[in-house]
């Protein structure tokens, strides 16, 4: 929450991490300088995403500056961030090797010398 007294407040954010402030029915990107102030409002929403994987926990941070009425700083408050990559490639050819282009990913051949992505989904009805 807010300090008592705050009537805006700013962002700063590492270039990793996208910021997005809806205000009063706008939507727009929060700067990474914090050289932009939006007023407190009952409703306001911050989207936080990030933009690539973290190289380590915790290298990504949002601070928000909170200011008084008559624009002095009050207070700060800020979150770390970490951004976990997720890949769905697979190995299709089964070497070892995680490769983004195999063209044997599209297809499926089932034994021993098969290659391809396989997913096991449970699709039978547990109950009536």
């Amino acid at each position: 929450a807010a300090p008592a007294g705050a009537a805006a407040f700013s962002l700063k954010h590492t270039e990793a991490v996208s910021v997005e402030v809806e205000a009063a029915g706008c939507t727009e990107a929060a700067p990474a300088d914090g050289g932009r102030r939006w007023p407190l409002g009952k409703g306001t929403v911050l989207r936080l995403g990030m933009r690539q994987a973290s190289a380590e926990a915790g290298d990504n941070k949002v601070t928000v500056s909170y200011y008084g009425e008559g624009g002095q700083a009050m207070d700060q408050a800020g979150v770390f961030l970490t951004g976990i990559g997720l890949s769905l490639d697979v190995d299709a050819d089964r070497d070892g090797v995680v490769e983004k282009n195999n063209p044997k990913k599209g297809s499926w051949t089932w034994g021993p010398e098969g290659q391809g992505a396989i997913l096991l989904v449970n699709c039978d009805r547990e109950s009536p």
